[in-house]
């Protein structure tokens, strides 16, 4: 079995443990050297893809909305942060959402259960593309460079699904959220969303440069599956 299987089998502890006592099991060392990888690795990555954000970039406007979706997202230290996607939705998407869930029961149990639609009306025809894909995640390399998230790491989440994390959030809010993480490489929206926090908590415990190597290596692959992509 390697690192990885063990990390996504690994069992998490149910006990509590305020934020404030959340044992800190980086080094400053160990810190530094991810941000470094971090800068780094994104810097390089944001090079290579220009022209692809670029495209992406007039492809979106096409329809006179703006490129750049900005969702408020608590980090570490549960500090709020502007996350940088490409816009994948139309124009109101959050009142076409109001209504839509009020017109269809089920769809309102699947939102309230996983934060997430099977089938979204909101999503635009090039949004489709880029979610299947991931692409609409390449801005948040601007967020990495920013300091206010890492290449790997939990996913990035809202305030209100905070309370999903009960005990753990303290373990949420000890490290940066990442692009990508354990979730991702693990079936993302095939994975429940007890399943994903449980992956988030023991990303958080046994943290390594290592695996965030194996996890960045993994996560071309997944993308090119299209697995759990909604």
């Amino acid at each position: 079995m390697n690192q990885l299987q063990k990390f996504g089998d690994a069992s998490v502890s149910s006990r509590a443990v305020p934020l404030a006592a959340w044992p800190v099991r980086q080094s400053p060392w160990s810190a530094t050297a991810k941000r470094i990888f971090d800068v780094t690795l994104a810097l390089a990555l944001l090079v290579v893809i220009a022209p692809l954000l670029l495209v992406i970039a007039v492809l979106v406007s096409l329809d006179g909305g703006p490129v750049l979706y900005r969702h408020s997202r608590v980090g570490r230290g549960i500090t709020p942060f502007d996350c940088l996607k490409f816009r994948t939705m139309i124009v109101d998407a959050d009142h076409c959402l109001t209504e839509y869930l009020g017109h269809h029961p089920k769809a309102s149990d699947e939102w309230a259960r996983d934060q997430k639609l099977m089938f979204d009306p909101r999503i635009t025809p090039i949004g489709k593309v880029l979610r299947r894909t991931s692409f609409d995640e390449l801005p948040q390399i601007f967020n990495v460079l920013r300091g206010e998230m890492s290449l790997v790491g939990p996913r990035p989440v809202t305030s209100a699904e905070l309370a999903r994390y009960k005990e753990h959030v303290g373990a949420y809010a000890s490290v940066l959220p990442g692009i990508t993480g354990l979730w991702q490489v693990s079936g993302r929206n095939d994975v429940s969303y007890q399943r994903r926090v449980e992956l988030d908590v023991d990303y958080v415990r046994r943290q390594t440069l290592l695996l965030d190597l194996i996890i960045l290596a993994r996560t071309p692959r997944v993308i090119l599956s299209s697995t759990g992509a909604r």
